[in-house]
């Protein structure tokens, strides 16, 4: 007898999003139509300033636009699609794009996580051993660091979508999430295959774990000689320099954990899509506020790039 359809039997799955009331579809559509032209927006002129000031192109902002780029493609994977549904009323998205989605978020969400524990690194260097920064954090490095970085998210992303392809999945394949998640498409799966479910599960929480230590022993190291230095001021500059960093390193994994816990504590229908809405749409958006506003340098490069000086 079949526990259930095979994969190939579904042609489409629907996502719900965050409210079943029609009443409230027009205020999501807007509200988030505004934070991912904000994101956008935002991120562009982050790697535009980057881009064209000769002052920083340095390693420090070459991950900094790097990191732009992720987040636009992070929020671009999910918002779009969910707009669309809402303007066509329809909650619908094919089998094959949902995988798809769900590959993609996978590789850019990576990304984000590797890219924040290379900039942590980047920044260890640059105050432990200020001496020797240019010769250690070279071209070559920074392009290795990148390109490892982008390896490792995508063979992570493919063998998860393989795992995925190899579920049975049963009658009922409503996603209560605004994108094709992949704690939500595990859920949803009849298949008893506990060897599977336990690797889905593991890699990412391993893969988060390996960046978050290297992230916190660069900070152990970065506090440890910044104690070191008798001046304020120089404690002062020093600090300055991973403040922006430091403050979306908090807030992404910070929320990255609490979404997790919160939805594994807390069963609602809609709990995770509204709770996931924190690390996928509000980080994103305001990483060019943070840079901004915490960076002198950067700060002064939008004025001029706004004013049309290059």
């Amino acid at each position: 007898m079949e526990t259930g359809n095979n994969t190939r039997r579904i042609s489409s799955f629907f996502l719900l999003g965050f409210s079943e009331n029609p009443h409230l579809q027009l205020l999501i559509f807007a509200l988030f139509l505004s934070m991912y032209m904000v994101t956008v927006f935002g991120n562009l002129l982050i790697i535009m300033a980057i881009i064209t000031q000769s002052h920083l192109h340095s390693p420090m902002y070459f991950f900094l636009a790097n990191l732009s780029f992720v987040d636009i493609c992070f929020t671009s994977t999910t918002i779009p699609k969910m707009l669309v549904n809402i303007h066509t009323q329809s909650k619908t998205i094919t089998y094959v794009h949902c995988i798809s989605q769900m590959c993609v978020f996978l590789v850019f969400g990576e990304l984000d996580n590797f890219l924040l524990a290379v900039m942590a690194y980047d920044r260890y260097v640059a105050i432990c051993h200020p001496l020797y920064y240019t010769v250690i954090v070279n071209h070559r490095l920074c392009i290795l660091l990148l390109l490892l970085s982008w390896d490792v998210s995508i063979l992570h992303a493919l063998l998860q979508s393989l795992m995925v392809l190899q579920l049975t999945f049963c009658g009922d394949v409503k996603i209560p999430h605004f994108f094709c998640e992949l704690n939500q498409l595990s859920q949803l799966t009849c298949s008893d295959n506990f060897p599977s479910h336990l690797i889905m599960n593991l890699i990412p929480v391993m893969l988060g774990a390996i960046s978050l230590s290297g992230i916190l022993y660069s900070y152990f190291k970065i506090v440890s000689s910044i104690r070191s230095i008798s001046s304020v001021q120089g404690k002062h500059k020093a600090f300055s320099t991973c403040a922006s960093h430091l403050s979306i390193v908090s807030l992404f994994y910070s929320t990255g954990i609490g979404v997790y816990i919160s939805s594994a504590v807390v069963q609602s229908s809609h709990f995770a899509a509204r709770v996931s809405v924190m690390y996928t749409v509000i980080i994103p958006m305001l990483n060019p506020f943070i840079y901004s506003l915490r960076n002198k340098d950067v700060k002064r490069a939008l004025e001029r790039l706004l004013e049309g000086k290059l």
